[in-house]
């Protein structure tokens, strides 16, 4: 069984976020990259930009779909993740460390009380 980081918070669409001060680190979680299949591209947006909570980030898309990727907390994007542009498979291989997506300055850090925590995650994997 996949252990899911206790210190990030999951949304229901399978995004996670790990904050650090006014910083949120946000991707994919494990279940989505497997639910997904080969990963072969990746758009993600441009720093500077604003994102809200529950709102289109950017996408994945694989060998089977294209899926939207909703940003799990409000803010501004500071950084993207480059080497995903170029080896969007990392994904694949580890979406929980090196393949994170994007850091946000987040605006409204209660947002987080209204994730899941790593337990909760797993608990809403269970129930589907």
């Amino acid at each position: 069984m996949i252990m899911y980081p206790e210190n990030f918070r999951y949304t229901k669409e399978h995004e996670w976020v790990l904050a650090e001060g006014d910083t949120g680190t946000v991707g994919i979680t494990h279940h989505a990259q497997h639910e997904l299949g080969d990963i072969v591209y990746v758009d993600l947006p441009k720093p500077g930009s604003n994102c809200g909570q529950g709102k289109p980030l950017g996408s994945v898309e694989s060998v089977k779909a294209v899926s939207d990727i909703y940003s799990p907390v409000s803010g501004e994007v500071l950084e993207v993740n480059g080497d995903l542009v170029s080896a969007p498979e990392k994904l694949n291989e580890d979406p929980h460390g090196a393949a994170w997506l994007v850091k946000i300055r987040l605006s409204s850090p209660s947002e987080l009380e209204g994730l899941m925590t790593a337990a909760q995650y797993q608990e809403y994997l269970g129930a589907h």
